[in-house]
């Protein structure tokens, strides 16, 4: 299917501004002439990692961590931005060693996701990652995170869990189960 042009920009400027985050607001004209104000999230050019770790001994590890946005702690998938310069091989990879303290040999790409395309830009790569190996990295998280073993042959439970909510845990846990036959488990 052709992707359709989008509206032309007239203008763009920054609205609001916190110590994360810049609000831009985007003046557009569509093709049928009609005008619209749109806001988003100023594009920081830095996508993201997450992934769904999988143990020899067949569990998922997961991590439980303060949540700003719904003021608990929430279950999900170790993630993180992807530095300067890196592959998001190379980020998950780090992301896995300083969240959950294993490195991993095998990386799958599940899937390329957007949080909220209509204000969101940023970009974050699924992976399911297997054969892990121990190795910690100091992370930036204020407090140590306590990693969760799930066994995998109970995956789907996941989903009625009331701490697993985020979206985007609950779209890599889905796409994992989707190939998990691919995938040897």
């Amino acid at each position: 299917m052709p992707s359709k042009k989008g509206p032309e920009i007239l203008a763009q400027k920054t609205v609001a501004e916190s110590r994360l985050f810049k609000i831009e607001a985007l003046d557009l004209v569509f093709s049928n002439g009609a005008k619209r104000t749109y806001e988003r999230m100023k594009p920081s050019g830095r996508n993201a990692v997450m992934m769904v770790p999988i143990t020899e001994q067949g569990d998922i590890l997961l991590v439980r961590e303060f949540a700003a946005g719904t003021e608990r702690y929430e279950l999900g998938f170790p993630k993180g931005l992807i530095d300067h310069g890196e592959s998001p091989e190379q980020a998950a990879v780090r992301e896995l060693k300083e969240e959950i303290g294993f490195g991993a040999h095998t990386l799958t790409p599940l899937k390329e996701v957007v949080l909220a395309p209509s204000y969101f830009s940023s970009r974050m790569t699924l992976f399911v990652v297997q054969d892990l190996y121990p190795e910690q990295l100091t992370g930036d998280e204020p407090e140590p995170l306590e990693v969760v073993k799930w066994p995998l042959a109970q995956a789907e439970e996941l989903l009625t869990h009331l701490d697993f909510s985020e979206a985007r845990s609950i779209t890599a846990l889905l796409l994992m189960l989707r190939l998990k036959s691919d995938l040897g488990l």
